[in-house]
């Protein structure tokens, strides 16, 4: 029997992380949450290092091993995968999930989590918006402004982590499958 995954995607700042993790214990199942951010650590780069060598590198290798690394961990056994990209290279999920934020919230978002100016967490995440974006049509020809194929999309300035996690488990319990 495949394993049952839930998909999450959104750009950073969105709350993935958070509510990939509240989900995956409420469900009881494994959460796979990979990133650049954890490459950089195996790495003992910055993460500001570990996305300059990404966006440098022609052949792409960093992104196409960090997403064919977390789709193998996901295909495992029943799994929340939290990534940019889950919804798109797992089109097969159980509920495919994109989790939205105006770029404003997103950079308070993550200026909260890791300090400095909110003028330049708001340019660097516009940034890295527009890099992510080119980045994904060229390897994949995947465009991360196009929701169509996600099963549902939530604004996560409306709600706590926590609720959006439990709106979540129930569209995943009452999808007509």
């Amino acid at each position: 029997m495949a394993p049952r995954i839930v998909a999450i995607s959104g750009k950073s700042g969105c709350g993935n992380t958070t509510v990939s993790g509240l989900l995956a214990k409420r469900l009881g199942v494994r959460l796979i949450n990979y990133t650049f951010r954890a490459m950089a650590v195996d790495k003992g780069v910055s993460f500001e290092e570990m996305l300059r060598l990404a966006n440098g590198d022609p052949g792409f290798s960093y992104d196409k091993a960090l997403d064919a690394k977390q789709v193998e961990l996901a295909r495992e056994r029943d799994c929340v995968i939290g990534s940019r990209l889950a919804m798109w290279l797992l089109p097969d999920a159980a509920l495919r999930v994109y989790l939205a934020g105006s770029i404003e919230l997103r950079a308070a978002r993550i200026q909260m989590r890791e300090g400095s100016d909110f003028a330049q967490k708001l340019a660097f995440t516009k940034e890295r918006d527009e890099s992510d974006h080119a980045r994904y049509l060229k390897i994949y020809g995947i465009d991360n402004n196009d929701l169509s194929s996600a099963d549902l999309v939530i604004n996560t300035a409306l709600w706590k982590p926590e609720l959006i996690a439990d709106f979540i488990a129930m569209a995943l319990d009452t999808r007509n499958q």
